[in-house]
């Protein structure tokens, strides 16, 4: 069976209508990962980061971006978010962000995870890039990446 691209219509992009779908729970997990120099890590892991604590900050703006996915991603839907983790993690490279979004809705969260791992992952850089800069401003080791969808659950799961 060929696959179709549902938000493409004669040559235009929509938003498919999901009106005559059920509500279902529904749950999405995404990850991804920054690498970091170690020395920006061992700042992360001991609380030096002179702009304040990296993992609060990533995880409001992950909470704030996954409310607001429907403002970026132009054919996603407004639902009911009903719930939202995110965690962390230091490696010995890189951090890792998770982020779990649920809803009760017509419609799946996984671009709301995806867009809160993408957030978090960013903030992160911004707290830590004065660390990262070389000497003449650039950030040739700093790098987001994997970013994925781990799971996605539709009904009782």
């Amino acid at each position: 069976m060929e696959k179709s691209f549902t938000h493409i219509e004669a040559g235009r992009a929509r938003m498919v209508d999901i009106s005559e779908k059920n509500d279902v729970s529904r749950l999405a997990r995404a990850a991804g990962e920054i690498v970091l120099s170690a020395e920006t890590l061992e700042k992360i892991r001991t609380g030096t980061v002179e702009k304040g604590n990296v993992f609060a900050t990533a995880r409001v703006a992950a909470v704030l971006a996954v409310k607001k996915t429907p403002e970026t991603i132009p054919m996603c839907h407004q639902i009911p978010i009903t719930g939202i983790d995110v965690d962390f993690e230091i490696g010995e490279e890189a951090v890792s962000a998770v982020v779990e979004v649920r809803t009760v809705g017509k419609t799946g969260v996984e671009m709301e995870a995806l867009t809160g791992v993408s957030s978090a992952l960013l903030t992160v850089w911004d707290m830590v890039k004065s660390a990262e800069k070389d000497e003449i401003g650039n950030y040739p080791h700093t790098l987001i990446r994997n970013i994925r969808v781990l799971e996605k659950l539709k009904g009782k799961a």
